[in-house]
């Protein structure tokens, strides 16, 4: 087991890394406050560890919901479900929710505990690659909005993050390479030297070898401790660079509707994008812009958007963006392998013939 910590003064809190840590509760218990928890997970992942989980709980009032699995519950309805269940089981300020599952499951669970009774602990127990690496960690939570993606949520940190590696041995192919998305945009962003290690051992990791797969998994989480250390809300805009890929993304998951591409399908897709305007603002080698199109293919990842997203839709779905200031959107782009910026200096005229080439008409 490896631990890493996410400083962030009287919030920081650590990420637990490791084979069989559902069954080591003593890493989870020191971060349960009260006597009551309610642990949130789906109908996938809750027959699969839900009583593992419990099983380390013994002595505490635990109670659980199960949501339904996919993309497209991630709304206000069914966020109710949790409300409900905890004020049908009177839990009071003293509660922690746990969160056991994937990044929808992390989200909701994380921005019920943020907003009940005005802010409850909670902790993130992700079960799948992209959440391991990702969302479980930076207390981003929220849910979807017909309009846009992640529109409604609030940053609440969790007390600890349980990162069970062996959960991924369930995962199926095509949730897992959505996670890889998310581990290439590290190395995009500000760890070059990682995008090479990634380039080496793709094949490892397509095979789960739980060494290079251990690797992949700490470094990323890594990096993105660093980031959200130096800009936990994303006042000073450096955050956002985590978001390289996913105003394209975000676009293409909300028009052909929420759940038929997965979350790193769309990031993994959005990348290539913002490689190819990178590219035709003069700041990225078409070299490197190939390396990035074919590391994504290499990750079993889509590189072009669905049908029926011409360019004028796309562009008025980007609008709709968390990055949007003063009417003006935001992009991250890159200007080297390892180097992304966040601007609104972008031709217009480029970012349509990027989308030009990618959309369908």
């Amino acid at each position: 087991m490896e631990t890493l910590t996410v400083a962030l003064g009287e919030r920081s809190y650590p990420i637990h890394i490791g084979a069989g840590l559902l069954d080591r509760p003593e890493l989870l218990r020191p971060h349960l406050r009260g006597e009551q928890v309610m642990v949130v997970t789906n109908e996938t992942v809750g027959p699969l560890y839900l009583e593992r989980l419990l099983a380390g709980l013994q002595g505490l009032r635990a109670d659980r919901v199960i949501l339904p699995d996919g993309e497209q519950y991630k709304t206000l309805d069914t966020m109710d479900r949790i409300y409900t269940a905890l004020l049908e089981g009177h839990h009071d300020r003293g509660t922690t929710l746990i969160a056991l599952g994937g990044g929808v499951v992390g989200d909701m669970t994380g921005f019920a505990a943020a907003t009940y009774l005005r802010g409850v602990d909670f902790v993130q127990v992700p079960t799948t690659l992209l959440a391991q690496v990702d969302s479980s960690v930076g207390g981003k939570t929220g849910v979807n909005h017909p309009l846009g993606k992640n529109m409604i949520g609030a940053f609440h940190q969790p007390r600890c993050v349980l990162i069970d590696t062996d959960t991924l041995g369930t995962l199926e192919d095509r949730q897992y390479s959505a996670g890889l998305a998310e581990v290439i945009k590290y190395g995009l962003i500000d760890d070059p030297a990682f995008f090479d290690w990634l380039e080496a051992n793709m094949d490892r990791l397509l095979e789960r070898e739980p060494e290079a797969l251990a690797h992949a998994i700490r470094r990323s989480c890594e990096d993105k401790a660093r980031i959200v250390a130096a800009d936990e809300t994303e006042r000073s805009g450096h955050r956002a660079l985590l978001n390289l890929g996913h105003t394209f993304g975000h676009a293409i998951e909300t028009g052909t509707g929420y759940g038929n591409w997965l979350h790193g399908e769309a990031v993994g897709c959005g990348m290539v994008m913002a490689a190819d305007l990178s590219r035709r603002m003069g700041w990225l080698k078409p070299a490197d812009v190939d390396r990035v199109h074919a590391l994504v293919t290499r990750a079993r990842l889509p590189t072009r958007p669905p049908p029926g997203l011409p360019t004028e839709r796309f562009m008025e779905l980007m609008a709709v963006d968390k990055k949007v200031l003063g009417g003006r959107l935001r992009l991250v782009l890159l200007q080297d392998i390892g180097r992304a910026v966040l601007t609104d200096a972008f031709d217009p005229a480029l970012l349509r013939e990027t989308i030009d080439a990618f959309a369908s008409p």
